[in-house]
């Protein structure tokens, strides 16, 4: 192993031109070190790009009909206030909005954000997509209308008196 780890030494100081740049250098050490053949060609710099994405447009991401926008993955740290303030750089604000779980009073991992126009909306989708927000990586995605839930049904299994009937099968007490 020390005689791989000198011989990464010496290949890194002595056969990388010193304008390149350390995403250069590893990628010729990789395809040094991790081809399974000697005659493999060595690649080409390529633009670096994140883990997240490198800002190239998605062709599955639904166009937005409403400047109001789904934020998932938020922290259970992350407060109405503090998601205000990630997202007001992008224009008009009009509402910032945390869900909190009832019984607990924490952040249940999902917000929203609304602007006033859908410009704003659109600009504050691309750049805080997949962007780190008290420490975990968030997505942006535009907001669903809400569904309403069906009216409860009345129940039909209860009789005049007012008793229910058990209809537990195999179940005797």
């Amino acid at each position: 192993m020390a005689f791989s780890s000198s011989l990464l030494h010496r290949l890194l100081r002595g056969s990388t031109p010193v304008s390149s740049s350390s995403a250069a250098a590893s990628s010729l050490l990789r395809a040094t070190f991790c081809s399974s053949s000697s005659s493999a060609p060595l690649p080409t710099e390529s633009p670096l790009s994140s883990v997240f994405g490198d800002g190239a447009e998605v062709s599955n991401v639904p166009p937005l009909t409403a400047p109001k926008l789904f934020i998932s993955g938020l922290s259970r740290l992350t407060t109405d206030e503090k998601l205000k303030n990630a997202f007001a750089p992008f224009g008009q604000l009009l509402e910032a909005k945390v869900i909190t779980d009832r019984i607990s009073g924490r952040s249940k991992g999902f917000g929203f954000v609304r602007y006033a126009t859908l410009e704003e909306a659109e600009n504050a989708r691309q750049e805080m997509n997949a962007k780190f927000l008290d420490g975990w990586v968030i997505f942006v995605d535009p907001a669903k209308p809400r569904q309403q839930k069906p009216a409860p049904r009345p129940d039909t299994d209860s009789s005049h008196t007012g008793f229910t009937t058990n209809k537990t099968v195999g179940w005797c007490g």
